[in-house]
């Protein structure tokens, strides 16, 4: 499945800028570059060779709720998220959706594409809107061959990534759901939740957060209303905003 294009940009007054002069190559490369720099991809990796590396990439925009891949699709593309949300599915057997992980800004969307005449094994979806840098496969390889430091942030990513699914196996395996989807929301608030004064504001839908720590929405419900009358978070329309996070980490190491 090729990555779909995005529509063209609107002017002020909703006209496509079609005629618009495009940045130099030059500076979109250093626009790019300065987006990526403290992406963990790029650890430890200097702003020339950045530059250079990302010099290879096109740049592609998603609108939310776009498929950028489908389970199964050929994996001929590395993908990093430099804007926005995007969450990675896999169904089972019997058609429920079970989210994987979520990827934020400056996180590689999946691995898979980095081996040649792979398939990807699950589906990425913009949870908004989103845009993202690709690299061709073969291209990509090229680099990591040439760019030491970028093949060890692979590794590194790839490792990591080992490490969270094998934890939240764990407490899928031995942890009770209202456990599991505390330790969820503090991680999920620790991490990219948009703060405002000491709240942190979770914009995911109360089905995303049960796909995401194996249960059914009407236990994640249930247990929201009961957070939301102790007053440890405040739901709204596809968001959660967790109130008092200290509470909920001890939920989290108490149930």
């Amino acid at each position: 499945m090729a990555l779909p294009q995005a529509p063209p940009a609107k002017g002020p007054k909703g006209t496509n800028q079609t005629n618009a002069a495009p940045p130099t190559r030059e500076v979109d490369t250093l626009r790019r570059a300065a987006l990526v720099q403290h992406a963990p991809l790029f650890a430890d990796i200097s702003k020339t060779e950045c530059r250079e590396i990302v010099s290879h990439a096109r740049e592609r925009q998603f609108r939310r709720h776009q498929t950028i891949f489908l389970e199964g699709d050929p994996a001929r593309n590395v993908i990093l998220l430099t804007r926005g949300k995007i969450k990675i599915t896999q169904l089972g057997q019997n058609g429920s959706e079970v989210i994987l992980r979520l990827v934020w800004s400056g996180d590689l969307v999946s691995q898979e594409g980095l081996s040649l005449q792979s398939k990807h094994r699950s589906t990425a979806q913009a949870l908004d809107d989103a845009t993202v840098l690709v690299w061709d496969t073969s291209v990509f390889e090229g680099l990591a061959d040439r760019f030491l430091l970028l093949r060890r942030s692979l590794q590194n990513i790839v490792s990591q990534r080992l490490e969270e699914l094998e934890e939240r196996y764990r407490e899928v395996s031995t942890a009770k759901v209202a456990a599991r989807l505390s330790h969820e929301l503090v991680r999920l608030a620790t991490k990219a939740g948009h703060r405002t004064n000491i709240i942190s504001d979770i914009h995911l839908s109360r089905e995303e957060l049960a796909q995401l720590t194996g249960t059914t929405l009407f236990t994640v419900s249930r247990l929201l209303s009961e957070w939301g009358y102790l007053g440890l978070v405040r739901i709204r329309r596809e968001t959660v905003s967790v109130q008092n996070i200290d509470a909920l980490k001890k939920l989290a190491f108490t149930e």
